[in-house]
């Protein structure tokens, strides 16, 4: 046996006859008898390694029933403690070439995470999720209920790239105050306000053309701009958000293609763009022909709305919603809305994509739009917020907090000397999933050291309470609780 076991401690020894050089880079790792399974004390340990700049990005991880023999532990769990780095965005799996460290700049990287941990004892305040089960329970009483629905017999069918009419007419009348005008004509239904993105930035860019966007902003943004060869860059931004005279200067110097923007409680930060800088961004747009893509997915949730850019410039702008914010993520359902000519381009990309949309999440989608049960819905999540806001702000209030009254997440700004990364991984250590600012950056320009706090992810607000308690005791107690700080 090439290891040493105590209750609280365990060491990891390289064979000396091993012929992987990977094994190495593992020597003497060392796990804590701290709380928590050993899973979870050796994704840790290994996270550690890798922010410390012992594993750097591409390095391959020894294959696992070699750390499980050295370490005098179950492969299971090693299996698990991977499975945990992979949940965080620290480590790959390549095929032919096992576990890689993860590049956290060329990647989607830790932060881009598309459902909640389900790791045992972890309150997961890293994904924006539903903070109520109103849908679950309109569908529940909808059920029994659809297949009387005039449109029932048409799921079974083909239908338009596009998605059925009804369907738009549905979205088109509920968005009339805000963009569209009522006409369905404009209307292009998608899977989510993510694939919406996709299809629009398929239909209007071309390879090597610039993208605006915030400095820090929604992380599928870069993702999606890698995919297509396209060069996202980040603007700054002040306390009312996207900077115009930044903005104005971008489009001189890069000539881009469009700005990419969330003007309602924006994410990471919570910020809301006045009437006024909507007005500004508009005028500057049309001096320099820049389409506008306004992802106002969280919009629904504000108790009061400046006009959407889409109201403003229609002619110039796409415009991006969804029920993942506002209503249920599982139901997959999104939209784009823009001018007449452009959302033909949009739909032939959508047919590239995926045909059509699912016409059964769009025949659900229709009834809790046309029955009025959606705004239920989103009445119900709101006033949940509001009381997880009052529960946010009794607890972490006396620190550099950004947030509104409905929001679903709060931007928490660090004090000294914590930084986002290991103020996350500390908080993780410690059960608690947040993102820091990192996973929300565009370029590689240093980002201010905040983290997102999802209030509406936790599962009671007894689990946010304690959360956030557990996040109060890490501020308070500062450099002290930092790993190797000195």
């Amino acid at each position: 046996m090439n290891s040493i076991v105590w209750p609280f401690v365990v060491w990891y020894k390289p064979d000396v006859n091993a012929q992987n050089g990977s094994i190495l880079m593992m020597q003497d790792l060392q796990l804590s008898g701290g709380e928590g399974p050993v899973y979870r004390r050796l994704a840790d340990a290994i996270a550690d390694r890798i922010a410390s700049g012992l594993l750097t990005a591409g390095e391959r991880l020894p294959p696992q029933r070699e750390i499980a023999q050295s370490l005098g532990i179950n492969v299971t769990t090693v299996t698990r403690a991977f499975s945990t780095l992979q949940e965080r965005g620290l480590i790959d799996a390549r095929p032919g070439r096992g576990m890689l460290v993860a590049d956290q700049k060329n990647d989607a990287g830790a932060g881009f995470v598309s459902a909640p941990s389900e790791e045992a004892g972890i309150v997961d305040l890293s994904i924006n999720r539903p903070a109520t089960n109103a849908y679950l329970d309109v569908f529940t009483a909808l059920l029994p209920r659809l297949a009387k629905n005039r449109h029932y017999d048409s799921i079974q069918d083909y239908h338009p790239a596009e998605g059925p009419l009804w369907a738009r007419t549905a979205v088109a009348d509920w968005l009339k105050p805000v963009a569209g005008d009522g006409d369905p004509g404009r209307v292009v239904l998608t899977i989510g306000a993510q694939h919406a993105l996709d299809c629009v930035l398929s239909a209007v860019t071309q390879k090597s053309d610039v993208i605006l966007a915030d400095e820090v902003t929604y992380q599928g943004i870069n993702a999606l701009c890698r995919s297509h060869g396209l060069d996202l860059r980040g603007l700054a931004m002040d306390k009312g958000g996207l900077r115009p005279d930044a903005f104005d200067a971008a489009c001189v110097q890069w000539r881009p293609r469009a700005v990419f923007l969330v003007p309602s409680l924006h994410n990471p930060t919570t910020i809301t763009l006045s009437e006024t800088r909507r007005r500004e961004i508009v005028e500057i747009a049309r001096r320099h022909n820049v389409l506008i893509i306004e992802d106002d997915v969280y919009r629904p949730l504000l108790n009061e709305s400046p006009p959407s850019f889409a109201s403003l410039e229609p002619e110039l702008t796409v415009y991006i919603g969804g029920f993942s914010k506002c209503v249920a993520p599982g139901l997959r359902f999104g939209f784009a809305i823009g001018p007449r000519f452009m959302m033909g381009q949009v739909a032939a990309a959508l047919r590239i994509n995926c045909w059509s949309v699912n016409p059964m999440a769009a025949l659900i989608a229709t009834i809790l739009l046309e029955e009025g049960t959606a705004v239920e819905v989103i009445d119900a999540q709101k006033a949940e917020l509001s009381q997880r806001q009052h529960i946010l702000i009794e607890m972490l209030g006396d620190f550099d907090l950004q947030t509104d009254v409905t929001s679903t997440h709060a931007w928490l700004h660090l004090p000294e000397p914590w930084r986002g990364a290991s103020f996350a991984r500390t908080c993780l250590q410690r059960g608690v999933g947040v993102l820091p600012g990192d996973a929300f950056a565009v370029g590689r320009e240093p980002v201010q050291h905040g983290v997102r706090i999802n209030i509406g992810a936790a599962r009671s607000r007894d689990d946010l309470r304690r959360a956030l308690k557990i996040m109060r005791e890490l501020l308070e107690a500062g450099h002290l609780q930092i790993p190797g700080f000195v």
